[in-house]
């Protein structure tokens, strides 16, 4: 049995050398020991320099949990190990329960590098090598942290050489190049995020907390106090005005500190062996690639606040890129830009083919991605988006209604003011859903759109389109429509083109792939067309 093993082990360690993670990996792990520190100096500060027992407890805890992870992270320096042979990754980790994966290198989707402000300044960076395997996302991707950057930009550039070689194919350098990299410009779109406002009550909610769990009142802290006692006589409306003025101002400083640290030296560029890489980010620092042949299309995402700036952004349709919340981090494209930027984007990423490249080719790229030509939906759609915004105007506007009537009439003022005000909101909302609401066959792709808080456009190829589910409500059924949805081994999973009518909606799954729809459904003579089974 030793002999056996033995034999086996010398196989294994045969060909190329093994190479190791970077010794400051070491000074990374020792740094993890600063947010304690950090912590319990904020916190005595707070509490004006005494320690409670609680303080005491929770920063204990805190202490124990990074010396925990800090020896986790020690143990992967001094136990993982990595090579490259001509057929496979192989890495090997873990002391007490040893592990030794391995992909086969054309198996391998993406190569992304990663590092967060603590691996730039010790010049690390984060391998993940992912293969697409189904699932966990551990099992889907090879993940090496603690390389050199420049070790870690030579591994991905032997893995994506060996990959090709593999595959036996092997793109003309000359197509590489840069497809679009960040305007400064741009920034004016920072602010035009949910995120801007949202972040601030985030962030505010998360440190009264912080401090509450640590018996630290922060309505009692001098500072509170001191502008209580300035700004305590001012009328309330005064007070609510500058308040909210406050929170936007922090809103659209943070959005915009958030927009330059994502997309600080942001460049999208098409490499050797077919791939697509996104660079980005100014502390933590990104760089992420997508295969073109894994790509099955674009999505146009114009948020409200961004439509009305002409700004938009691009999202890739891409398998491979890992599960749900993977695939919405690493999907983008572009950052917010103007509209017509992130079309010319889409254009290009649509283009493939090199021969498909031409002026002409992306210029009707673009004009399928701006929806030029889309067939438009019936009215009974315009119905079905004024009833439900109607509704929602009832059921806000119900709330101060039946406090008025408990309490006073003040409050049924209020629930009539609110109705008056948002009616005339609501209805053209949902005039703006309604003429967002298109969809096309245009050559090896469907093109839907829909949406008015985020509007989106999705150019989707048919020949990635792997089955299709009808969907209809009590009041679709109604009203005669349905809603169509495409879906994919890619992205969201499933793509839809809302509120059709039943024939057209059935005709547009045959066009978009014909037959896979047939079986399912039936022709009736001298009436609608189709109808389902």
């Amino acid at each position: 049995m030793s002999a056996g093993t033995d034999a086996r082990q010398a196989a294994q360690d045969t060909g190329p050398a093994w190479g190791r993670l970077s010794g400051r990996l070491v000074l990374v792990n020792l740094a993890i020991l600063a947010a304690p520190v950090a912590t319990l100096a904020a916190a005595l500060a707070a509490n004006g320099g005494r320690a409670n027992l609680q303080i005491l407890i929770t920063l204990g805890s805190l202490f124990s949990t990074f010396l925990v992870v800090c020896g986790i992270s020690l143990m992967r320096l001094f136990t993982t190990r990595y090579r490259v042979t001509d057929e496979r990754i192989e890495m090997r980790s873990g002391l007490f329960f040893r592990s030794h994966r391995s992909a086969p290198i054309e198996r391998i989707r993406s190569v992304d590098l990663t590092a967060n402000p603590v691996h730039r300044l010790f010049g690390l960076t984060t391998v993940r090598i992912g293969t697409g395997d189904q699932g966990s996302t551990a099992g889907r991707r090879l993940e090496l942290e603690g390389i050199a950057t420049a070790d870690a930009a030579e591994l991905r550039r032997r893995l994506v050489a060996a990959r090709d070689a593999a595959r036996g194919r092997q793109l003309p350098a000359d197509q590489d190049g840069p497809i679009c990299e960040l305007d400064w410009s741009w920034l004016r779109y920072g602010p035009l995020t949910v995120w801007g406002v949202g972040g601030v009550f985030l962030v505010a909610g998360s440190v009264y907390r912080t401090l509450h769990e640590m018996h630290v009142d922060p309505l009692k802290l001098g500072v509170v106090k001191d502008v209580e006692a300035r700004f305590g006589s001012v009328p309330l409306w005064f007070g609510i005005l500058v308040a909210l003025l406050i929170v936007v101002v922090f809103g659209t400083v943070g959005a915009t500190a958030v927009y330059i640290e994502n997309w600080s030296g942001y460049q999208l560029r098409r490499e050797d062996g077919g791939m697509l890489l996104v660079r980005r980010g100014l502390l933590v620092t990104r760089s992420v690639s997508i295969e073109e042949r894994r790509l099955r299309g674009v999505e146009l995402v114009e948020a409200i606040p961004l439509r009305w700036a002409g700004g938009a952004r691009t999202n890739a349709i891409a398998s491979g890129l890992g599960d749900r919340e993977d695939n919405r981090r690493r999907r983008a494209l572009t950052p917010p830009a103007p509209r017509a930027q992130a079309l010319r984007v889409a254009a290009e990423v649509l283009a493939q083919d090199p021969g498909a490249r031409s002026g002409s080719a992306t210029a009707t790229g673009a004009g399928l991605m701006a929806g030029d030509g889309l067939t438009a939906h019936p009215r009974v759609a315009l119905r079905r988006r004024t009833n439900r915004a109607l509704t929602a105007v009832l059921l806000i506007a119900a709330v101060p209604l039946g406090l008025g009537l408990w309490l006073g009439p003040a409050l049924l003022v209020t629930a009539g003011v609110t109705a008056v005000v948002l009616l005339p909101v609501a209805v053209a909302l949902a005039r703006d859903a309604y003429r967002a609401l298109g969809h096309a066959v245009r050559g090896r792709y469907l093109v839907a759109r829909s949406g008015t808080f985020a509007r989106r456009t999705v150019a989707l190829q048919r020949d990635g389109i792997i089955g299709w589910r009808v969907s209809r409500s009590v009041f679709q059924r109604r009203a005669g429509l349905l809603t169509l949805g495409a879906t994919t081994a890619a992205g969201e999973g499933i793509y839809q083109v809302r509120d059709l009518p039943v024939g057209a909606g059935l005709l547009l799954a045959e066009e978009a792939v014909p037959g896979l729809l047939a079986p399912f459904v039936e022709r009736v003579e001298g009436a609608a067309g189709v109808s389902v089974r």
